[in-house]
């Protein structure tokens, strides 16, 4: 693995600070993936539909994965595609077409308006009802998160450190929060969350950061990584997985850093565990479900951090952040399968295989329903009983 990083590192220098770290890592991954186990699946899960909307995130380093709203799904793609799909049997409703908008960030939605960010810096908003367009903007560097969108506004992360505040109604800029990117980080944002009239995010200095809605102003930082060692490399310190806000509590991970449960009015901590991820993490009734940078996936107590479970069978495997339905975790990895994992004690209860590209994207869930999405643009809807 540090081999790996440090064959990316030099390439990332070459490109200028691109920092592919992540999607480059699986071609020099010096591990290869851990053979599957076969199992009596003991969790019912059943395929619903599949479809293919475009080219997905390509080679973009983005983890696009559908939104859901209500009876319908709209996803995007870096080939200038935006879709909108009947949720319960995958039959388009709607398509927009931009072939010079190479759509890298979303996309977001709520039941009036979808909001997508794309390579070149465009921020673009359609009509929900029929993708008709609402508004476009710019800002100085590409998206390849979703924005966020509640209580009146957007919040959009780009890949160069700023955080934007902008009117849902025609995009006009509200604040811009700047944070100083460091030489090196990994590939890829976690999407802001906007609640309690703050948008909080994490960043690739380890921190996770609050800013005030109303004109961005800092209300609190909290650090989970400091990026000890001699080198650059050795100093990478994200938080790029996906922040979670569950029942009044915050929980967000770092790469060679911390698990951690947060008051999310102050940022203080409440509980935190040693543990590097780059992909995130999902909170259930009782436990939080995170994969970390091995492969290995993690289940703590949500009021305590106690460690759970640990499941080491998908080591080396690239894993997607992960996602709780029921009584199951979900994730996806690099050969295009997603397996679900008992909440009780982490061993595999079911496995689908949706096609052969990675899916690197957390699974979306709605009631019973996984959605899934590769990066070649597959889309699978899995219904676990």
């Amino acid at each position: 693995m540090k081999r790996a990083l440090l064959v990316v590192a030099i390439a990332s220098v070459a490109l200028g600070g691109c920092n592919w770290l992540k999607s480059l890592g699986k071609k020099d991954n010096v591990e290869p993936p851990k053979p599957l186990v076969e199992f009596t699946p003991s969790a019912n899960v059943q395929s619903l539909w599949n479809a293919s909307i475009g080219k997905g995130s390509g080679k973009s380093g983005a983890r696009m994965a559908p939104a859901v709203v209500g009876d319908r799904l709209y996803v995007a793609s870096v080939d200038g595609s935006i879709d909108a799909l009947d949720a319960g049997t995958g039959r388009k409703l709607w398509t927009v077409r931009e072939k010079k908008v190479p759509f890298s960030g979303g996309p977001a939605a709520n039941a009036d308006v979808v909001v997508v960010g794309a390579l070149n810096g465009q921020v673009r908003a359609f009509s929900a009802a029929d993708g008709s367009e609402r508004w476009q903007t710019k800002i100085n560097s590409e998206v390849i998160s979703a924005p966020a969108i509640a209580d009146g506004m957007i919040a959009v992360r780009s890949q160069d450190g700023r955080l934007y505040g902008l009117d849902p109604a025609d995009g006009t800029r509200r604040w811009v929060y700047e944070q100083t990117v460091p030489i090196l980080s990994l590939r890829g944002n976690g999407s802001p969350l906007i609640s309690g009239g703050l948008v909080i995010n994490g960043y690739d200095t380890g921190r996770v950061v609050a800013v005030r809605d109303s004109d961005g102003a800092q209300a609190w930082t909290q650090t989970l990584s400091t990026g000890e060692g001699r080198t650059e490399v050795e100093r990478l310190a994200d938080s790029d997985g996906q922040i979670v806000l569950d029942s009044g509590v915050l929980f967000a991970s770092a790469y060679r850093g911390k698990i951690a449960s947060l008051y999310p009015d102050s940022g203080r901590v409440i509980w935190s565990r040693d543990l590097s991820s780059f992909a995130g993490l999902a909170v259930g009734t009782t436990a939080v479900v995170v994969s970390d940078a091995d492969g290995n996936v993690w289940a703590f107590d949500r009021q305590s951090g106690a460690n759970l479970w640990k499941q080491d069978g998908l080591m080396h495997r690239w894993l997607s952040p992960p996602a709780v339905v029921g009584n199951y975790a979900v994730v996806g990895d690099l050969e295009g399968y997603v397996h679900w994992l008992s909440l009780s004690d982490g061993s595999f209860s079911a496995r689908q295989r949706l096609g052969k590209r990675p899916v690197e994207s957390a699974p979306v869930v709605a009631g019973n329903v996984v959605y899934v999405e590769d990066a070649g643009g597959r889309i699978g809807a899995y219904r676990t009983e």
